[in-house]
């Protein structure tokens, strides 16, 4: 699939939330690195998410679990999303691409193979347990799922969308460059108080304020990103941004190790590379 083609099922799927078909969920009974430039976030043709409706979709019931769900959820660390053929189709692309944007930092959220009942797709296995969903190709489905996984009532998933629609447009904004557009919709989004993704959204928030040149607002958001989620590793590129920004070149230097430290696959990144020769070029003048 295309780019083109995904954002335009995605924006598409997000109109019809209201559409939703009933989920069935049961249980098995085997029961310091760099990524993005300062004022860059890197995505590949971030598509705007328009905000949800008001609809909510029909409650989760058809339940079949030796326990709550709500009671299996507070172990949970992982999502894994079908993405086989049948699956795509049915919209498992658009339920990975919410997922991923509305996940709180102790929930991963992956691709899987096939994960069975291929006809009541698009599917979804919750773990440890396992937990089984189905038919969760819509914004609102999944982003319901996400809400119980992650211990809140079911119907509490609109802020969250919202919170991500937000988001998205915002990192349009810093592309184009309109970091101050771009904040504003960002601190509308962390108003909503969403209940995941808080990380992202002040992350990118840090971003847009460090290229308006306020870096000690950007650094205070780079360290909030850092106490939500502290195994995100573009939290400590942004705090490391923020600092080179400040002139504090060895914090800087912490920063960017722990980045590495936590994601050692961005080390032969050219913005990981571009930025560790401007700390060396900047240490070097100093100890002059």
């Amino acid at each position: 699939m295309n780019v083109g083609d995904s954002t335009e099922k995605m924006t598409g799927a997000l109109s019809e939330m209201s559409n939703t078909s009933e989920t069935g969920l049961t249980t098995d009974s085997s029961g310091k690195k760099m990524t993005g430039g300062v004022g860059v976030i890197q995505t590949l043709n971030p598509s705007a998410f328009p905000p949800p409706t008001a609809t909510t979709p029909p409650p989760i019931t058809k339940i079949k679990a030796l326990k709550p769900l709500n009671a299996i959820s507070a172990a949970t660390k992982e999502i894994r999303v079908c993405t086989n053929k049948p699956c795509r189709r049915q919209g498992s692309t658009e339920a990975l691409q919410v997922l991923s944007g509305i996940n709180p930092p102790n929930i991963t959220v992956k691709s899987s193979g096939c994960l069975g009942k291929c006809g009541a797709g698009p599917n979804l296995v919750i773990l440890p347990g396992p937990t089984y969903a189905n038919h969760c190709g819509t914004p609102a489905r999944a982003a319901d799922i996400m809400a119980i996984v992650a211990g809140h009532d079911s119907g509490d998933w609109k802020t969250s969308l919202e919170a991500l629609s937000m988001r998205k447009r915002a990192e349009i904004e810093i592309e184009k460059g309109d970091f101050a557009a771009a904040e504003i919709l960002l601190s509308e989004a962390i108003n909503l108080n969403p209940i995941g993704g808080l990380h992202y959204i002040y992350k990118d928030r840090s971003i847009a304020r460090l290229g308006m040149n306020k870096a000690i607002d950007a650094l205070a958001d780079a360290i909030e990103t850092s106490t939500l989620a502290p195994k995100y590793h573009e939290a400590y590129m942004c705090k490391g941004d923020a600092l080179m920004a400040m002139e504090q070149f060895e914090e800087a230097g912490d920063s960017y190790s722990m980045a590495l430290e936590l994601d050692p696959s961005i080390r032969t990144s050219k913005p990981f590379k571009a930025r560790i020769a401007k700390l060396q070029e900047k240490l070097t003048i100093t100890n002059c």
